[in-house]
């Protein structure tokens, strides 16, 4: 695939970004683009303008670690930023990232036996198995009455991302929904970047782009993120406001998948809430879903309101 596109795109999105007081450079009044010129990046990174003007048209095949590096300074790009461009370097020389072969679209097979163990051993969080295209892969007891609303009454592999910008209940569930967005968004360019030979992964961004005016915004922006920890705020239609700590973990078998894992604060008002969760699932396996109206599945549901 010829990502010269996303590395233009990228790298000139960064440029905007950097001011030219915060690395030393007298701007003047006539200044007719945001952020650096060309030659000002060139001159911090020590490479020709010439050359610096060939990255930035796409052609990164070939440049060296050191030449990298010294771009990822000059543009003042954070960690997740840097492995980007290194990992846009690697697919545009066609060398897998991270030991990942190139896919194609294929479904997902089932989670192994001692992964759904794994999931089941944790009882007092939410836990769960996305891959890199954010389908929800497998998930504890717990996590399928925390993720009812996206996971619905089957079909489809539920998906976040659809989730998100497709589906209207997104904004109810998620609070802080612009935040969400922006997050799915940058997480997914990142894996896009590590491996631009995804179809799946590309079937999903033409479809998001085509039916989300703010999916085709963010994902123009080529802003990038990595997940690792943090907190969330939820509002669950059982039991109302959550506030989760949640902590990431590669799963090394399977690359591109991710366990997830949300917990509470220990005797947190969310924490009593997820008790309430938890004991609600148990009822429901027990006595089977109560009549009444049940979420569709997000990859059924309309456009982006």
């Amino acid at each position: 695939m010829d990502n010269r596109a996303d590395v233009r795109e990228f790298l000139v999105s960064r440029r905007a970004k950097v001011t030219p007081e915060s690395v030393g450079v007298v701007s003047g009044a006539n200044r007719r683009v945001p952020g650096l010129r060309r030659s000002e990046v060139a001159a911090l990174a020590g490479v020709s303008v010439e050359y610096y003007a060939k990255l930035e048209r796409g052609a990164i095949g070939g440049a060296s670690t050191s030449v990298l590096d010294a771009v990822a300074r000059a543009l003042q790009l954070d960690d997740t930023e840097r492995a980007h461009l290194f990992d846009l370097a690697r697919a545009a020389d066609g060398v897998p990232s991270s030991g990942r072969a190139r896919r194609r679209a294929t479904r997902a097979a089932p989670p192994r036996a001692s992964l759904q163990w794994a999931l089941a051993a944790i009882t007092d969080g939410v836990a769960f198995v996305r891959d890199q295209r954010q389908d929800l892969l497998a998930t504890n007891a717990l996590g399928r009455a925390f993720y009812s609303p996206v996971i619905g009454d089957g079909g489809r592999t539920p998906n976040l991302a659809r989730f998100q910008f497709l589906d209207p209940a997104a904004r109810e569930f998620y609070p802080d929904w612009d935040l969400f967005a922006e997050m799915c968004v940058a997480i997914m360019r990142a894996e896009a970047g590590r491996d631009p030979h995804d179809k799946g992964l590309q079937d999903l961004v033409g479809e998001l782009s085509t039916r989300s005016e703010t999916f085709r915004r963010l994902w123009g922006a080529h802003d990038v993120r990595s997940h690792g920890s943090g907190t969330k705020r939820f509002h669950h239609p059982v039991v109302g406001e959550l506030t989760l700590a949640y902590e990431e973990l590669a799963i090394t078998a399977e690359p591109g998948q991710v366990l997830m894992v949300y917990t509470a604060e220990p005797g947190s008002p969310s924490s009593e809430r997820l008790r309430l969760l938890a004991s609600w699932a148990a009822d429901q396996a027990v006595t089977g879903p109560s009549t009444g109206e049940r979420r569709p599945h997000a990859g059924s549901a309309g456009q982006e309101r």
